[in-house]
């Protein structure tokens, strides 16, 4: 029987040709990327289990204060960090809030998209950011199309709603926390920052009449808004109080600027005596002045006028409209609150905001 040849002895190998590539067995091996730790390792170096692991890291429950430091170290140690998008689905919660306006791009896009709406959302940010929240910026929408439906977030600020707001009615139908700023008119059981547009109407409606004004007109917004609710009847008040004839006249926000100038080229049509407007809508005091103008009058010799808000549209108006300091930023840390409440399940309750500070401008006082 032929015996089976005995394996020779294998050759070292010479020397690669030049060119040549290695083969696999020669080639260098790959180095697979280090395994991130699971709260499965915390837990093993912390000799817990991992759902005490997942409470002492989230603060969910008690954990008594060694336990707590023993796996926080372990967590250190080993360079864990939780999985967000694996919490966000075991908890159901987006860990963002949004913020939203319910004025029309006509009066919230310009030089107002830089203000009021960018005042509020600063501060929102900075405070939502340290409480781990995301503030999402959601533009004037008139209907809550699919990007709004689809939006994954865990309460809402909307400010200054309209009656019946139909973004309000979805994100409540949805179960969403909703803060407003500005209260929504026949709301009920709805958190908000009380404005007070009516105090704020009597300060612009006092400067004026300080300012010599006798027969001042009201132009203010055609859309339910609490604002212009309350503004109105700070003016009739006003007038009543004053001896003073009323003119209250609405325009369209959607038609911004013009709006404004075609409305107050009527009023000044209507009553020539008008020696003051009260246009609490920036968009529209701008539109204002240049039916003023148009009428052959003069800002502020023959008519003065006075907005709400104190922002780039006030300022860059020829001349400067008179205006108020809304304390934005306080508003923003009120309505933030609010809202941590919210989602907290506390009961819904009203904060008021400060008191208005009035900026006169030459659209109200003559140049000295």
């Amino acid at each position: 029987m032929a015996q089976s040849p005995t394996s020779a002895p294998k050759a070292a190998p010479g020397p690669m040709p030049a060119g040549a590539a290695p083969d696999a067995a020669q080639a260098a091996p790959a180095t697979a990327p280090p395994r991130k730790p699971t709260v499965i390792d915390v837990a093993r170096a912390a000799g817990v289990s991992p759902a005490t692991v997942s409470n002492a890291l989230n603060d969910r429950r008690y954990v008594d204060a060694g336990t707590r430091e023993s796996v926080r170290e372990a967590a250190r140690r080993l360079g864990y960090t939780p999985n967000l998008r694996a919490q966000r689905l075991r908890t159901g919660q987006a860990d963002s809030i949004a913020l939203l306006s319910a004025m029309p791009f006509a009066v919230a896009a310009g030089p107002s998209r830089l203000g009021f709406l960018m005042e509020i959302a600063a501060v929102t940010a900075t405070l939502a950011i340290e409480r781990g929240l995301a503030l999402v910026l959601v533009p004037p929408l008139d209907q809550p199309g699919p990007a709004l439906q689809r939006l994954g977030i865990d309460g809402a600020l909307v400010l200054e709603p309209l009656a019946d707001d139909p973004n309000v009615a979805h994100l409540r139908a949805r179960g969403v926390p909703v803060v407003t700023i500005g209260r929504q008119p026949g709301a009920e059981n709805l958190a908000h920052v009380d404005l007070r547009s009516g105090e704020t109407a009597t300060l612009l409606l006092d400067h004026l009449r300080a300012a010599g004004a006798r027969r001042t007109g009201l132009l203010i917004g055609g859309q339910p808004r609490n604002s212009y609710v309350e503004t109105e009847a700070a003016y009739r008040e006003f007038a009543a109080c004053h001896g003073m004839p009323a003119l209250v006249r609405r325009a369209d926000e959607r038609e911004g600027e013009a709006a404004g100038e075609a409305m107050a080229a009527a009023m000044l049509a209507e009553d020539p005596a008008l020696d003051a407007l009260c246009v609490p809508v920036d968009a529209f005091a701008v539109g204002a002045v240049r039916a003023v103008r148009a009428s052959g009058r003069r800002v502020p010799e023959d008519v003065r006028l006075a907005t709400r808000y104190d922002g780039l549209r006030a300022r860059n108006c020829d001349p400067p409209l008179t205006a108020v300091d809304l304390h934005l930023d306080r508003i923003a840390e009120l309505a933030v609150e609010l809202m941590l409440e919210q989602l907290a399940g506390a009961p819904p309750r009203v904060s008021l905001a400060p008191l208005p500070d009035l900026v006169p401008r030459r659209s109200s006082v003559p140049a000295a």
